[in-house]
């Protein structure tokens, strides 16, 4: 080996043939001074050629590999196997001499510091030596993109999103992929750049210095639009044509505005107190818009549901909600926005055609004064109404009764929504009230009360007997109905003597109830009579008086003109006309006797009995008669026979001349109506006899 090395050196310091040095990329060439240009991948592979045939008749000796002038490589033939190679630390097992198809050096696993000018010197037996000088250029990749948004954040997959309209900057940071040229190349950089699939973005490429090994690109989009919407930009980087260029890929994400929104559910017209539903749709907003309903300046709760049909971007809200009488013809409105854009509201309006029951309000006519409407007057109302639809009848009621067009009574119906009353009496006073009606229901008005003033009559039309004990006190009440109350009462004395007004101090007046209360104590005879009472309010004073007639008190007559009907095997009902009471309130008793005593008794305010319990087939004496705080009448008596008991439904007997027959009720009714005509007749004639007797 020491005879080899000193060998190379020998022909190491041989000059060489030519000085000149031409750089070409083209064939190989076995011209002193030629250079032959081999390039290489960092970590790849390279071979380095060189010719080594020998010429016709000649032998292969010995290559030479050198780099600046250092062996670095040598085969020689003379030895056989590995003994044969040599090479020293700069390759390392990475080099091998290939000598088929095409002699060369073969070197794995290329480095960047092997980038350098090689010479391979062949030697032969008899031909002369040979020199080739190969330049070995180790290219090394540049580095895989890194892309970066505008604030410097490193972004992977997904660019954004960022706001439609709005502009966005990508920025693509390269380091390495620099190499040398020898010698005089200069130092060429990567070449970046963006892409949108095969179209390169020239225009919107722009080289930023490089800081230190790093070269940026900057791709800037203005005024972003749908388009970009998922659009792939992706960054090149290359240096060499030896490899694909190094990419890395954003998806661009944007948020949108909403394109349109619409109510679906336009159908009208809607009705108070229902529940409608409406449905409002919205496209074209990412993420889906935010859909509010809107009244009256007031936001409404709805139910949204959103769906994405062929990147429609769609947005649908359900909105159920009972409508009222007020919001009649207001704008519903439906909006739809983006919580991204200060000014991405849109929206769908509708107005509302809501049908109501109508509403009914009464009221008098222009020139009538509720406080002054007396009898004869006429008197006007109008009924205002509001209705949607329309109203298709109106009716007026007077104290819950319907008021029937009749002029000649006075009640005329003009136009539906008018009321006149010509000639006034009392009895029109009270309340009055309209009702219209559409297709949603009848709409009834509060009541509209009307006060006619008139003057004080009595209260009850018949004259009332009463009766009153020598100095005892008895209570006089005189009860009218007036309007207004009445605020004055007169009280007067008539017997045989004359007439003479009582003394107010005797009496009190209630004007709330309309009534005075009279307390009047009999000393005399002479003090049985006549008493009338005569009210006056804001009409006047009353025309006809209240009469009253004071007698004496007595024991009452006894009930008379007695009949007995529904009579069975164990009961019957009977009922009598009663007699003058004596001026006091009595009482009416009943009683039934047997041979072997009392049966039953009952005793009432009034002459009916239903006697029962009597026993059948029996002989019955009936007892009827009057009582009052005086005493008690003489008694009536009644003798009957009970029916024998044959079947569930006895037969009726007849009693005579005190027992009649349940068949002939009919007839008994007629016979007690005439008895209470003629009862009349008698309590008059009583009192006639009472005065004449009492008055002197």
């Amino acid at each position: 080996m020491t005879l080899l090395k000193f060998l190379l050196i020998v022909i190491w310091t041989s000059p060489s043939a030519t000085q000149n040095t031409v750089y070409s990329d083209g064939p190989f060439s076995s011209v002193t001074g030629t250079v032959t240009r081999v390039s290489s991948l960092v970590g790849g592979e390279a071979s380095l050629p060189c010719d080594s045939r020998p010429p016709r008749n000649d032998t292969l000796l010995l290559v030479v590999w050198y780099r600046d002038d250092n062996p670095v490589y040598s085969y020689d033939t003379r030895l056989s196997g590995l003994a044969g190679h040599w090479t020293d630390d700069t390759f390392g097992d990475r080099a091998r001499w290939v000598g088929f198809p095409n002699s060369g050096l073969h070197v794995r696993d290329v480095r960047s510091h092997d980038r350098s000018i090689y010479r391979c010197r062949v030697d032969f037996e008899v031909s002369p030596t040979r020199n080739y000088r190969i330049y070995l250029d180790v290219i090394e990749l540049p580095s895989k993109p890194v892309i970066f948004d505008e604030f410097g954040e490193e972004i992977t997959g997904t660019a954004g999103p960022y706001n439609e309209g709005g502009d966005f900057k990508l920025i693509c940071s390269v380091n390495g992929g620099e190499y040398m040229i020898w010698p005089s190349f200069g130092n060429p950089t990567p070449r970046v750049q963006w892409l949108h699939g095969e179209t390169v973005l020239s225009s919107l490429i722009t080289a930023e210095m490089p800081v230190g090994n790093t070269r940026s690109l900057t791709l800037l989009v203005r005024n972003a639009t749908r388009a970009h919407l998922f659009s792939v930009y992706t960054c090149t980087a290359d240096n060499t044509l030896l490899s694909p260029p190094q990419n890395a890929s954003v998806r661009v994400d944007l948020y949108l505005r909403p394109q349109s929104v619409e109510i679906l559910s336009r159908e009208q017209p809607f009705s108070v107190g229902r529940q409608a539903e409406l449905w409002c749709k919205s496209n074209g907003a990412r993420p889906p818009a935010v859909i509010t309903w809107w009244l009256g300046g007031k936001k409404l709760e709805s139910i949204t549901k959103h769906q994405n049909l062929e990147e429609s971007y769609e947005t649908q809200s359900l909105l159920k909600w009972t409508p009222s009488k007020e919001q009649n013809g207001k704008i519903l409105t439906c909006r739809a926005e983006h919580f991204k854009f200060s000014s991405s509201t849109i929206q769908s309006k509708l107005q509302l055609n809501i049908y109501y029951v109508p509403v009914a309000t009464v009221h008098f006519g222009a020139i009538i004064n509720p406080n002054d409407i007396e009898e004869g007057d006429d008197v006007y109302f109008g009924c205002e109404i509001d209705a949607n639809p329309p109203i298709y009848k109106v009716v007026w009621e007077h104290n819950g009764i319907l008021l029937q067009h009749n002029p000649a009574h006075g009640v005329i119906l003009a136009g539906h929504t008018n009321l006149a009353l010509r000639n006034l009496s009392r009895h029109q006073a009270g309340n009055y009230t309209c009702a219209a009606s559409n297709v949603e229901g009848d709409g009834k008005s509060h009541p509209l009360r009307m006060q006619v003033i008139y003057r004080p009559i009595c209260q009850s039309k018949d004259m009332k007997i009463i009766g009153a004990a020598l100095q005892e006190q008895s209570k006089v009440e005189c009860d009218v109905d007036a309007f207004p109350p009445p605020d004055t009462f007169e009280w007067t004395f008539n017997n045989s003597a004359g007439s003479i007004k009582v003394d107010p101090e005797r009496f009190n007046i209630n004007d709330q109830e309309g009534k005075s209360v009279l307390t009047y104590v009999p000393v005399s005879h002479m003090d049985y009579g006549k008493l009338s009472c005569r009210a006056t309010n804001l009409a006047g004073q009353q025309m006809l008086p209240c009469v009253y007639i004071i007698l004496p008190t007595t024991i009452p007559d006894p009930p008379y003109n007695c009949s007995i009907y529904n009579l069975t095997h164990d009961s019957l009902d009977l009922t009598c006309l009663p007699g003058y009471e004596g001026g006091l309130q009595c009482t009416y008793t009943a009683e039934v006797w047997a041979k072997e005593g009392l049966v039953t008794n009952s005793t009432n305010v009034t002459t009916v009995w239903n006697l029962r319990r009597l026993g059948a087939k029996r002989l019955l004496n009936i007892l009827v008669y009057a009582a009052n705080t005086r005493g008690r009448s003489e008694h009536i008596t009644l003798t009957i026979v009970t029916a024998p008991q044959l079947s569930p439904r006895t037969e009726a007997q007849e009693v005579f001349p005190y027992q009649v027959n349940w068949a002939v009720g009919g007839v008994l009714g007629a016979v007690l109506a005439v008895t209470l005509i003629l009862c009349p007749a008698l309590i008059a004639s009583r009192l006639r006899h009472s005065v004449r007797d009492y008055g002197g």
